[in-house]
């Protein structure tokens, strides 16, 4: 496993964890402003939590979890929304380091239940998620407003 220190992001951090999210998301075409908006908003949010991996002052990861009151759970929930590691150091623990992160801050936050959801192409992170105890128990449906 690579050493590496979970943190925080700091806004300037965003060009680096757009480039992670380019890597995720390949398909999409990505507008840079509205993200970096995105971004500051959720830097300052009382329901969002954001973490950076850092591997020798390099951004390898980044994962954001956002703290939902839920009826279902009679409390809150936390949802990963973006768990992505920089593709030259996945199968290095990175992943698993922020998805424990991520865990903890759920539960600090007195989370009842923590998610996520995975496009079914993902094969490779569905076994991960797997291996980490998550449960397939949904799908999810969407629609464009």
């Amino acid at each position: 496993m690579k050493e590496v220190k979970i943190v925080k992001p700091q806004k300037e951090h965003f060009l680096e964890i757009l480039s992670l999210l380019r890597q995720l998301w390949k398909d999409k075409v990505l507008n840079e402003r509205r993200l970096s908006e995105v971004f500051e908003s959720g830097l300052s949010s009382s329901f969002q939590e954001f973490r950076i991996a850092i591997h020798t002052d390099r951004i390898v990861g980044f994962a954001s979890l956002t703290i939902k009151n839920s009826l279902w759970q009679g409390g809150y929930l936390g949802h990963i929304d973006e768990l992505v590691v920089d593709e030259r150091f996945r199968g290095e623990g990175v992943g698993t380091r922020l998805l424990d992160e991520m865990i903890k801050v759920s539960k600090e936050r007195s989370c009842k239940k923590i998610e996520l959801d995975s496009a079914f192409h993902r094969k490779e992170a569905h076994r991960f998620y797997e291996s980490k105890g998550f449960e397939n128990r949904a799908f999810v449906f969407s629609k464009d407003l």
